[in-house]
């Protein structure tokens, strides 16, 4: 699990054409961190507290639910 660098996020965000807030996260991840497995990228947002809000917003319980938004992307 990588602790996400939200310097570099906001750098990304800048560039990204997307409006959703949690589509531009999850594709930074996939893109700066390489990450291609919902689980892992579930457990890496689990782990930091913006990424708790942005579940809690967006009514995401497990990784399953983030692999459905993955796969509507």
């Amino acid at each position: 699990m990588v602790r996400i660098d939200w310097d570099e996020y906001k750098e990304y965000k800048k560039m990204s054409v997307r409006e959703n807030k949690l589509e531009i996260v999850l594709e930074f991840l996939k893109s700066y961190y390489n990450m291609t497995n919902p689980s892992d990228i579930y457990e890496t947002l689990k782990a930091d507290d913006i990424g708790q809000m942005m579940f809690e917003k967006y009514k995401i319980r497990n990784d399953i639910d983030l692999e459905n938004i993955l796969f509507k992307m």
